[in-house]
Formats: structure tokens, C-alpha cells, sequence
């Protein structure tokens, strides 16, 4: 029987076999507010598929979309700062 495969590495090789990189990790690290905050929105949301929202889960759900809103702000403003040279907007 012949062994049909590639005789390569290159082509046999994954490039998700790979730990991630600095800039990778900086980048979730500066993601995670907002990562966090949609998490606590999912979990408030999540607790009201099973019965009707009550008024105190339409509050736990407001407060979670407007720490999600207020994590969407900071990052999009440090995003904008860091990019521009010489810290001018």
C-alpha cells in the first residue's frame, strides 16, 4: 500500500499551531472592558428568556447596555489617541 500525503512540510503545516503573539495579548488586554461588559449584558439578558423581564431585570438590563455603551466610548477614544502621532486627534 502507498502512503498518499504531502511530501512537504510547508504545505502540510497550520498556521493556528501558534501561541499568540505580544500584540495579539495587548490587543485583548485592551479589549477586555468591553469583552467583560457584553459578557454581564449576556447574562442579564439570558436570565429573562425563561419568565417575563420584571422591572428590577429592565434595570440590571439598562445599566449592562450602558456599561457596554461606556466601554464601546473608552476604547474607541484610547484607540483614536493612541494611533495619532503625537497625541494630536
Amino acid at each position: 500500500m502507498k502512503h498518499i500525503g504531502a511530501a512537504q512540510v510547508v504545505v502540510t503545516a497550520d498556521g493556528f499551531d501558534r501561541e499568540p503573539s505580544l500584540a495579539e495579548l495587548d490587543a485583548i488586554e485592551l479589549e477586555s472592558p468591553l469583552i467583560l461588559a457584553e459578557v454581564d449584558l449576556l447574562d442579564a439578558q439570558i436570565k429573562t428568556l425563561d419568565r417575563p423581564a420584571n422591572e428590577v431585570d429592565a434595570r440590571r438590563i439598562r445599566r449592562a447596555q450602558n456599561r457596554v455603551l461606556a466601554a464601546r466610548r473608552d476604547l474607541a477614544n484610547r484607540t483614536v489617541g493612541a494611533s495619532a502621532p503625537g497625541g494630536a486627534a
